[in-house]
């Protein structure tokens, strides 16, 4: 074996990702277009702009109810993890809110849901 093979291409599992070279939040401004803002906190800022402008590409005509919003999401997140930026996107809601919870339904069995109120 030479020296050049067993030099590992994968970083080992111990080993410490390098620290990030910038931050970017993503803000959803609302309903009316543009509907997305780019904010950083630090970084380069021609690396930053050029992040700013692919990201504003995939978002700008989509609000985040949109389906197409989660693929480019998405892409927008594994540009970031290419480029070695932190990524925070501030929706203006908790992300683990849930969808509002409909009424149980009426059983069969229910007389009250057979009388017709007055």
């Amino acid at each position: 074996m030479t020296p050049a093979t067993d030099e590992p291409t994968v970083p080992e599992a111990g080993e410490e990702p390098p620290p990030p070279v910038g931050h970017v939040r993503v803000v959803y401004l609302g309903p009316v277009a543009p509907h997305w803002d780019v904010q950083s906190d630090f970084g380069d800022p021609k690396l930053i702009e050029e992040f700013r402008q692919r990201t504003l590409a995939r978002l700008v005509l989509l609000p985040p109810h949109d389906p197409q919003y989660r693929r480019n999401r998405e892409r927008v997140a594994r540009d970031a993890e290419r480029e070695n930026i932190t990524l925070e996107w501030d929706l203006g809601v908790p992300e683990e809110a849930t969808a509002p919870t409909a009424p149980p339904p009426v059983s069969d069995g229910d007389p009250a849901a057979s009388v017709p109120s007055a």
